[in-house]
This record gives C-alpha cells, structure tokens and sequence, in this order.
C-alpha cells in the first residue's frame, strides 16, 4: 500500500484493522460527555444570556445548535467506521492526494489555538489551587514580554507537560481517560446543583428573569437578528470536530456504535450544561451578588475541602476534553502533511510546541468577544469543507471509496498534481460571502462601511459556507468519472 515515494502512508494513516476497532457505543457516548463538561462550553450559555436571551431560551438554542451539527457528525463518521481511515486520509478523495493537506491544515491550526487556550484554563486552575493551599493568592510582577507573572507561567508549563504524557502514550490512553472519567462528571454536576440549592436555598433569579427580546424589553422585536448569529456561534464550537470525527470512527466495532454512541452522547448532554450553568450561575447571584460564569472563580470561592475538590475534577475535565477535542485531530492532521517524517505521535508533538509558541493568554487578551467572532470566523472556514465532503462521499461516490487509491501518487485521487482544483474553487467561493462579515466583525473601526446583506450572510457563515461549497463542488464534479 505503501507509495513509491512514501509521503502519503504511515502506519498511524492505515486504515485501522480489526483488533484495533475497540470503540463501542458507550464509548462514543462517553468521549462526547467528556468533551461536553468544558469550561467554554459551561460558558457558552452566558454569552446567550448576555446578548439578551432568557436563560430558557439560551439552553434551547445550545441543544439545537448540538442537534444541527450532529448531522455532519454522522454522516462524516460514516466514512471512518466503514473504512478505517482518519479526516485527513477521508479529504484526499474530494481535494486530492496533495490538496488534502489544505483541508487538514486548516483544522490542524484552528485546533492549536483551542489546545493552547484549554491549556491555559488548566494552568489558570492549578495557579489558583496553589493559592488555595498556601492560603493566600499567587502573584508577583509580570515577566517582560510576556505579560504573565513566573507562577503563571509555571503553572501553565506544569499543566502542559501534564497533557504530553497522554499524547506520548498514544490514542488508547486518551480513551481510557475519557470513559472512566465521564461517570464522574456526571455525578459531579448533581453534587454542584445540591450545594448551590442548599447554599442559596434556591436556584436563584436568573431563572425567572425574562428575555430582553419581549415586548418592553431593552431589544424587544430583535430576537431572530441575535437568534441566528448566536445559533450559527453555538454550532461553530464543535464545527472542528464534525470534520474530524473520522479520527474517532475509524475504531468504531460498527456503524451502529457510533451512530448510537454520538447521537446519545452530544445533544442532549450539551443543552443540560448549559441548563446546569444557567441554573448554578442564577444561584451565584444570590450567594455573592453578582453572576459568576466562570467556573474556576466560583470553585475558588468554595471553602474546606470542597474547593480542592472542586478544583482537581475541573483540571482532570480539562485535560480529558483538551486531548480529545484539540490533539488527537490535529496530531493525524500534521502527520498527513509529511507520513514519512511526521508519525501520530510527533504530530501531537507540533501541536503542542505550537500552543505553547502561540502564548493563549495573549489571545484571550486581545480579542474581546472570542466566543462569537472566533467561533463564527472559523466556522466560515470549516463549513465548506464540511460540505464539500458530504457530497463528495454521498452524492458523488456514494459511499464507495477505493482505499488503496488514497494511499497511491497515481491512483484515481491523483487529479492534476495531487489536486482536485474542484474542490479548491468550491471552498474558495464557500469562504468568499463570509470575508467581508468576517473583517467587520474582527475589526469594526477598520471595516465600518461593509453593505448590511454582507453582515447578515456572516450570521449564517457556516450554513452558507457549506451550502454553498456542497453546490458548486456538485456542478464541477458533475460528468467527471470518479
């Protein structure tokens, strides 16, 4: 199977054998609880109820959002359940044996940015558990350059070096790690709910405060013009892992196991946390007079043993959600640009060192409203492919792949060069409507004057993107012998 040239192959690129397909349903359902229970995803539901939902109404369009993008889910995980074959291998048949490298690319940098921003949260937790355990908080004067103080910094690197140890034992201690530690954050956020209902005596008045969208409200009448942005940033916070999720299928023992494992296991658990941020931040308010949406402040402010509790299940959260959501994708993605040189494990190695370089707490810093605009941004990248590999896989091949092929410099995905230039003009105009919404929205003072029909596309930048790309890709393959 292996190339001539031996740049399209390794072994972590192989289709999975037999004895490797250990995943069954209870597994899926566990990798998606545990990348569920994240700190941005308690978030997200604040950023709704800021922009003026009703708690309610925040956690309905949370589970919507999670039901849309479990449809790419699946139907891109079919290809790695019946195949064995990670994203990156799946995008040669659409882009091309080379060209695949763009699509792979693309997720693997989004990716690095997500592993090194989780990468900070648990740094940020450690840091504050050491404050706790000293009895007062860590501090000292920030490092030039860098704009952190040597505890922060320490901390960060600690918790780094923590997660380099699961990338250097491989995909199955990743899995182990995600089905032994879903039960537990299930129990955990019962344990939650019950301490702020008994320490505030209630769930507080979040619950009962109404949308600013009804009639009086500080927006009444503006409710669908915040809906749809919000919606389309909600299914961009799983857009990277709906490409991905071949990377998971591939060890699927059947079809049936992550069809059941993923729909049992994303949705539902998705709408419940942000039901149980809204319902644990509703009671914050009346414990500390104010909403606490970070869950990090909040274990803080525990006391006893409590907070070091608290503490150790959100870092062992972290590391679980960080590894599966934003490693083992890119890690595939760095080792199909080079499978002679770049093997899993040094793939997880770059994004790593990439994470560190990029220094996530400056990103943080410097971009105010990252939920939306990075979200919705990368969400008009990803979209377009996601579109392109549905049809590709369903419309154009119908589920038919020639495996071998993906794995030969002259095989039928060879195109021109390695490039199917199809599917490079069916991403570039899935990109191109959600630019100019793009800039206005990342740099407002610099891109005031952008026509309001091109802002309100940028709303739906991941359902345009792929819509979009799906139909011209379906035009230009039309005819082409496949």
């Amino acid at each position: 199977m292996q190339t001539q040239s031996g740049q399209l192959w390794n072994e972590d690129l192989a289709p999975t054998s037999e004895a490797q397909r250990t995943w069954r349903w209870y597994h899926f359902a566990a990798l998606w609880v545990g990348m569920v229970m994240c700190i941005p995803a308690y978030t997200l539901a604040a950023s709704l109820i800021e922009g003026g939902m009703s708690g309610y109404q925040a956690v309905v369009t949370v589970f919507i959002a999670n039901a849309i993008v479990l449809v790419p889910m699946l139907l891109i995980g079919h290809a790695g359940a019946k195949y064995g074959i990670p994203y990156a291998v799946l995008a040669r048949t659409s882009f091309g044996v080379r060209g695949a490298r763009l699509p792979a690319l693309m997720r693997a940098i989004v990716a690095c940015g997500w592993y090194g921003i989780q990468t900070w949260f648990g740094g940020q937790m450690i840091y504050t558990l050491g404050g706790v355990m000293i009895g007062h908080p860590l501090g000292g004067d920030n490092i030039a350059g860098l704009g952190i103080n040597a505890a922060q910094l320490i901390c960060f690197l600690i918790f780094w070096a923590i997660q380099f140890w699961y990338i250097f034992h491989g995909m199955e201690s990743i899995r182990k790690l995600e089905t032994y530690t879903a039960p537990l954050k299930i129990v955990i956020c019962f344990v939650l709910l019950g301490w702020v209902y008994n320490k505030a005596g209630g769930f507080g008045p979040l619950l009962d405060q109404p949308s600013q969208f009804v009639e009086g409200g500080k927006k009444a009448g503006q409710f669908w013009s915040t809906f749809w942005p919000s919606l389309t940033a909600m299914v961009g916070f799983w857009a990277t892992l709906a490409l991905n999720i071949p990377d998971f299928t591939r060890f699927a023992k059947s079809q049936k196991d992550q069809i059941l494992g993923q729909t049992i296991g994303l949705p539902a658990p998705m709408g419940l946390l942000a039901l149980l941020a809204v319902i644990v931040t509703s009671a914050t308010v009346v414990l500390y007079g104010k909403a606490l949406w970070d869950p990090v402040d909040l274990a803080s402010r525990m006391t006893g043993i409590a907070v070091l509790i608290a503490l150790l299940i959100l870092l062992i959260d972290t590391v679980s959600v960080n590894l599966a959501a934003n490693l083992v994708g890119p890690a595939y993605d760095f080792s199909a640009l080079n499978p002679k040189l770049i093997s899993y494990k040094t793939g997880g190695y770059i994004t790593a060192s990439i994470a560190l370089i990029m220094m996530p707490w400056k990103i943080l810093e410097s971009t105010q409203g990252y939920i939306f605009t990075w979200l919705i941004g990368y969400s008009a990248l990803l979209g377009p492919i996601a579109g392109i590999l549905i049809i590709d896989y369903y419309f154009i091949r119908k589920t038919e792949i020639d495996v071998a092929a993906l794995y030969q410099d002259e095989g039928k995905y060879s195109y021109k060069n390695g490039w199917n230039m199809a599917a490079v003009i069916a991403f570039v105009i899935g990109v191109l409507p959600n630019i100019p919404g793009f800039l206005n929205a990342a740099f407002p003072a610099s891109f005031p004057a952008i026509p309001e029909v091109l802002k309100t596309i940028y709303t739906y930048a991941w359902f345009v993107g792929l819509a979009l790309s799906g139909v011209v890709y379906m035009g230009l393959m039309s005819g082409k012998k496949v």
